[in-house]
């Protein structure tokens, strides 16, 4: 190791104007003795003076690259060129160039190639922009699957009717749908009204016809009109009893005269009691479905139909928290006259101009006004059903078909469900014994 003093050249002369420091330095000779004047010419030390430029400030320097050995070069010969600074940069920088501008240009390229495709397909090309994505093929944006909401209601609107009746009273606007081919159409008895003679039916296409009154059953507020056209499309019918609390259902009409509106909702609840009509007016019983599909006034006869489109109730009446009908609206409480009721009710006023009434034979009046408790038999008609089947006054009935009764709407409601003739089993109480028998229900006298 050196300590920067060496001073001589390597010739063994002394630079002009170098002279040695006062006190001198120090080094070591080849003897290993002090010298004055630091190492000697030819000493180990000095024998590196070429290699080492610092040794002496006047000296030339160079930087000089050795030749690999044998060993480290393998089987080459000779020194391995080097390079000057400036071409090696040349060259390190050269392929970035190129490959940047070959990048450029193929992104360039196929931007403008992606570019004009779409805006050929959007419009661009022919002057006027286009919004939005290129349409659906026409055909299959209309098509819907079939057990689908939009594929349901695709097939049922063409068979439901806005009703519109004038009366003495005003304008009534409510819905119906169609039952048969040749014009029959089923609508509520209370859209109808009273003493009306004629209707007129808007259907789903915008056309109009005019209807007569064909016949009306106020007591389960079922009306029949027909219009004089035949090739109509006519809904499927499907059954109220098969269905279930839960299944999908839609509710189709005029809800506050808005034409052609579909809702969808569930069963909430079979066999709901209903007694509608106004304090010293008709009265309307009925074992209703319940929904809360969305049904506001003017619903009133249109269609409630299951998942596949089927007919399975008349919309009839909400429960709503308003004090009159005119503030009334939907509150997901719905009720619905069950199909099976309804198409019996239609076939009588068809066949007949009339609807028969399925009777149970006797006054009833509720027995505890508590849940189950039961109804009380009042008067029993002499020959009646109730008779027939054993049954006196002041017997308490529990249950009919299973189902609990616990006011006397409950009885008089479940019995107007079944068609005369129907057998019903029938659970009562007599005192403290508990009896059961079946009645064979019966149509009124009149």
């Amino acid at each position: 190791m050196t300590d920067g003093g060496n001073w001589r050249r390597a010739d063994g002369t002394t630079p002009p104007g170098h002279q040695p420091p006062v006190g001198g330095w120090t080094g070591s000779s080849a003897a290993g003795q002090p010298s004055m004047y630091g190492p000697t010419p030819g000493s180990p030390w000095w024998s590196d003076a070429l290699r080492d430029p610092w040794r002496d400030p006047y000296a030339p320097s160079a930087v000089v690259v050795e030749a690999p050995s044998a060993v480290a070069r393998g089987a080459a010969a000779g020194p391995e060129p080097v390079a000057g600074a400036d071409t090696a940069a040349r060259r390190g920088f050269a392929p970035i160039v190129l490959v940047s501008v070959i990048t450029a240009l193929l992104a360039g390229s196929l931007g403008g190639a992606l570019g004009f495709a779409f805006a050929v397909r959007g419009g661009v090309a022919g002057g006027g922009a286009t919004l939005g994505s290129a349409p659906l093929d026409p055909p299959g944006l209309a098509q819907r699957p079939a057990d689908s909401f939009a594929g349901v209601a695709q097939r049922v609107l063409p068979s439901v009717v806005t009703v519109q009746v004038g009366g003495a009273g005003g304008q009534s606007v409510g819905s119906g749908f169609v039952a048969t081919a040749d014009g029959y159409v089923i609508t509520n008895d209370h859209v109808v009204g009273v003493g009306a003679r004629e209707a007129l039916v808007l259907f789903s296409n915008g056309t109009t016809a005019r209807a007569t009154i064909v016949g009306q059953d106020p007591e389960s507020d079922i009306a029949v009109i027909k219009v004089d056209r035949t090739g109509l499309t006519p809904v499927e019918f499907g059954d109220s009893d098969a269905i279930a609390v839960g299944d999908p259902v839609l509710a189709f009409g005029s809800p506050l005269a808005l034409t052609n509106t579909v809702t969808s909702g569930i069963v909430s609840a079979l066999d709901r009691t209903i007694r509608a009509g106004e304090p010293g007016g008709q009265l309307r019983y009925y074992a209703a479905i319940q929904t809360d599909a969305a049904v506001n006034q003017g619903n009133s006869g249109g269609p409630l139909v299951d998942g596949a489109g089927r007919v399975i109730g008349v919309n009839s009446v909400i429960k709503s928290l308003a004090a009159d009908e005119e503030t009334a609206g939907n509150i997901g409480l719905a009720f619905a006259i069950p199909i099976n009721h309804a198409k019996r009710i239609t076939q009588d006023i068809i066949d007949t101009g009339t609807a028969r009434r399925t009777v149970f034979g006797a006054n009833v009046t509720d027995a505890a006004g508590t849940p189950g408790a039961g109804v009380r038999l009042g008067e029993v008609v002499a020959d009646g059903p109730a008779a027939d089947a054993g049954l006196r006054a002041g017997d308490v009935v529990l249950r009919i078909d299973g189902r609990p009764l616990d006011q006397a709407v409950d009885l008089i409601a479940l019995v107007r469900k079944y068609a005369p003739g129907s057998v019903v089993a029938v659970d009562y109480r007599r005192g403290t014994e508990n009896l059961s028998a079946s009645v064979t229900l019966a149509a009124d006298a009149k």
